[in-house]
This record gives C-alpha cells, structure tokens and sequence, in this order.
C-alpha cells in the first residue's frame, strides 16, 4: 500500500469503530450510557507487545509452582521461544482484539491490526468500508460485554489465574493420567453429548480441579466470541450490505489454509475457537428466538446466569434453568 492508501485505511477503522459503538448498543442494548472509547489501530508488532502485557496482567495473581534456579533459565529460554512463536503466528492472523486488561486503566483497550485487516479484504475481495464495519462489530461487541457487565472483568481473570495455580497438582498426577490420556486419543474425537467436541489433548492432560475450572472458562469464552459472532451478522444487510457474501467467504477462509496451517491451528488452539464462534452464535440466536435480546441479556446478570458448557448445546435447557423475562 502506498502511504496515502494506509493512512485512508487507518481512518477508515477508526470512523467504522466509532459507527459499529452506535449498531452495537442499539441491537444488543448493551452499554447504552458508556462513552464511547476510541480504538488504538495498530500495526502487527504493536499487537503482539500489547498481547504480551495484556497476558501479564492478566495472569497476575496466579499462584505459580516454585521452579529451582538452573531449572528456570532453560524453562525461561524456551517458553520464551514458545511464546514469540505463537506471537508471530497470530500477529499476522489476528484482525482486531478487546484486552479488558490492557491499557493505561482498568477501562481495557480496543485493538484493529490494520495490516490484516487489509490483507484479509484483499484476499476475500470485499469491500473495505463494509468489511472493516463488520470486524469492528465484532470487537466492539467484546469492549461492551467487559465494559457494561462490571464483575466481568475480574471473574474471567480470577478463574485463569486459578487455573494456572492448579498446575502442580494437575502435574503431580500426570502419570497417573497417562492411560487415560493414550485411550483418549486412541478413541477419536466422537461427540461426548456434554457440549463438547470430544477429548482434547489440553483437557486430557489436567487433574480433575483444573478441568472444572477449564470447563467454566469455555463455556464463558464461548458465549463471548459466539455473542459477538451473532451480533456482527444480524446487524443485517442495511448496516453492512454484502454481510452474508463476507460471513460465507470468511467462514470458508477459516476451514481453509495449507496442511501446514491446519495443523498448527490445530496445536494453537485456533481450531477448537472457531467451533466456539459457531456453538456461541447458535446458542445466542436459539435463546434471543425465544426470550428476545432482553431475555437474553439475563446472562449478563450473575455467575450462575451464566451457561454452562452443555447448555451452550442445549440452550432451552438454560432458559428453563434461568427463567428470562421474555420480551
């Protein structure tokens, strides 16, 4: 791109963020008396460092096992490694981010890597305005879940951080798990009829405490993307004219990609999320059908209005659980 067709690019984001705020809060009702918060357009390297901060503070509290000195310069080395890895593939994936523990306040940061945004409606040959609109949808959704529900914020760091500080004892038992882990495998990866997709190797490896917490962190980052997947396509056709032609296009472009690709998709993570984009939304327009974006919003209410991860499959049994105002 030329330096006039970046800068156009980057106002471009910055004008649809501030136009999805108004889409947003009108079909979810969601934040309707926040100001409004301005995105940051990044570039891939400012994401990846912002992404490294936000994982610091976030993983502040957690209780990490005592690792001896000599251990902890080689564990220091490679998991740094690791870490710079994953950056470098997500930095040139990811089109934009809501850290509700980034920034200079408790207030969170809007993230729209520009460069990838770019890259992505060049490559699903799209409209820019309508295709940056879309993704700002997305996003913008995320800042309004973690802005307009206050105790948010700290459930979802309070349960990573207990995750993490499970980790000796999921790592004391781990030999002990080791049949079941190989069974496990062995077996496929055949529906399990709980909301999930079949054992995946993360949730094999740990000790019964940390998938407990595990299983309510899926269920809550899955109602998250899911919601945020539903609201950028029922904006509808008035807001975002070619939004079935960008949600069919985009839809394939995450199925697609080399061997190479799939398989490290599949090792990041990256996979068993985009399933989550799909019981997420499912779950949200099943509910809204049958109690309205009032009744739905119910979720918002508390910890235990939450859905669990088997009613993400199974939403009428979370309306019967919950009892939403219909509206």
């Amino acid at each position: 791109m030329s330096p006039a067709e970046a800068h156009a690019a980057v106002e471009q984001l910055r004008a649809d963020a501030a136009t999805a705020q108004e889409h947003v809060r009108e079909l979810t009702g969601l934040g309707t008396q926040l100001p409004p918060r301005p995105p940051d357009v990044v570039d891939r390297p400012t994401w990846a460092a912002a992404a490294t901060a936000g994982i610091v503070a976030l993983t502040d509290g957690a209780r990490l096992p005592v690792i001896p000195a000599t251990a902890r310069k080689l564990t220091a080395t490679t998991t740094g490694l690791q870490a710079g890895a994953v950056l470098s593939y997500l930095g040139s994936r990811v089109l934009g981010q809501y850290d509700p523990f980034g920034g200079p306040s408790e207030e969170g940061r809007l993230l729209l890597v520009a460069p990838n945004v770019v890259a992505a409606q060049r490559l699903l040959d799209v409209p820019f305005d309508e295709f940056s609109l879309w993704v700002c949808m997305h996003e913008v959704t995320h800042q309004l879940q973690f802005t307009a529900v206050p105790w948010l914020r700290s459930y979802f760091a309070h349960e990573v951080c207990d995750f993490l500080s499970a980790v000796e004892d999921s790592a004391s038992g781990l030999l002990e798990r080791l049949p079941e882990v190989i069974t496990s495998m062995r077996r496929g990866s055949g529906g399990s009829g709980d909301g999930r997709d079949g054992p995946a190797l993360l949730e094999l490896l740990q000790g019964p405490r940390q998938r407990a917490v595990l299983d309510r962190l899926m269920a809550l980052t899955t109602l998250l993307e899911g919601h945020a997947d539903y609201v950028m396509d029922a904006v509808g056709p008035s807001v975002v004219p070619s939004v079935s032609t960008i949600r069919a296009r985009f839809t394939e472009r995450r199925r697609g990609g080399s061997v190479l690709d799939r398989l490290l998709r599949v090792i990041l993570g990256v996979e068993a999320k985009v399933r989550q984009y799909a019981i997420g939304a499912a779950f949200t327009q099943a509910v809204v059908e049958a109690v309205g974006m009032t009744g739905f919003n119910t979720v918002w209410s508390s910890v235990e209005t939450l859905p669990t991860r088997a009613e993400l499959t199974q939403p009428d049994q979370w309306v019967s659980r919950v009892a939403p105002a219909r509206a």
